[in-house]
């Protein structure tokens, strides 16, 4: 059931904003530990501007409120993890070879992300470490510059830039070329990554129509390979879904109602038995204080 649901958050979101040629996965690279040497320096002061500038841009955002150390901590740990925001700026990066080095160089728009992506990442990742809440200490402090920063955090804090780079081997793979995202995806993605977190968006990700059709890729046993899975199906196992679920909280709220209706009348059933009591009771005790003052009366005769 849940697995159905994620294929309707998805394909709902993706019918609105793309069109289906953009959805199709991408094939994910991986990181490139080897070429992590010779681009860590690079990737630490990269690291120091994004950590200030987004700082700095939060506090716009909140002004006039003051930043929290927990603001900023927050920042500086989702600041190399490609699921969250924080860390976009990383897309804006392609590796390039120049001699017997490696650049890093920022470009227009996002990229997709594939292994030079993800090596970057990884390379952040190991810049920063445990250091996150040791540098969200230092800016909200010291409340630093750029240079001051990066000083810090890649001299003092981490000396990822204490050393030169090693020369880059000339045998060396050439990575990726550096493909370009149009607008569309990239705010498509940004809004999945909002969804992150989200009660019932697990770990959403774009997929192709084929995906969204094929049930297996959401979790749902080989037994299951009999099913119909054309796609004059979908709306009605869409509505059969939504029915259910409305269904569902329908039959919940009756329960909540019969809950509050039976909870009503046991009170209301205790409340009339102590009321019975306390009038027999009082008739009891004005039947005694009678029959006292009838024999008071006699004796007195």
């Amino acid at each position: 059931m849940k697995a159905l649901l994620y294929v309707v958050v998805v394909s709902l979101v993706v019918s609105v904003w793309l069109p289906v040629s953009l959805c199709s996965k991408k094939p994910a690279g991986n990181a490139r530990k080897e070429d992590i040497p010779y681009i860590k320096c690079q990737v630490c002061e990269k690291l120091a501007k994004q950590l200030y500038q987004q700082v700095q841009k939060k506090e716009a955002e909140i002004a006039p409120k003051k930043i929290s150390e927990y603001q900023i901590i927050e920042i500086a740990e989702n600041v190399c993890n490609l699921k969250k925001t924080e860390a976009d700026w990383i897309l804006l990066i392609d590796i390039v070879e120049k001699g017997n080095k490696l650049e890093l160089v920022e470009q227009d728009s996002e990229g997709q992300c594939n292994s030079e992506c993800k090596t970057i990442e990884r390379a952040c990742q190991e810049v920063i470490g445990y250091s996150d809440t040791d540098v969200a200490e230092y800016i909200y402090k010291s409340r630093p510059d750029v240079e001051s920063l990066a000083n810090f955090l890649c001299k003092d804090l981490t000396q990822a830039c204490s050393t030169k780079p090693p020369p880059v081997p000339k045998d060396r793979a050439p990575g990726e070329p550096f493909v370009p995202k149009s607008s569309k995806e990239a705010e498509m993605e940004r809004l999945l990554k909002s969804m992150e977190g989200m009660p019932g968006a697990p770990n959403m990700k774009m997929y192709s129509r084929d995906d969204l059709m094929n049930k297996k890729n959401f979790g749902e046993d080989a037994d299951d390979e009999d099913e119909d899975d054309d796609e004059a199906d979908f709306p009605s196992n869409l509505g059969k879904v939504l029915r259910e679920k409305e269904k569902g909280k329908s039959d919940w709220q009756q329960k909540i109602r019969k809950g509050i209706a039976d909870t009503s009348m046991t009170l209301k059933k205790h409340a009339n038995r102590v009321s019975n009591r306390i009038r027999q009771w009082w008739r009891g005790k004005k039947t005694t204080s009678s029959k006292k003052g009838k024999k008071t009366g006699k004796s007195e005769l």
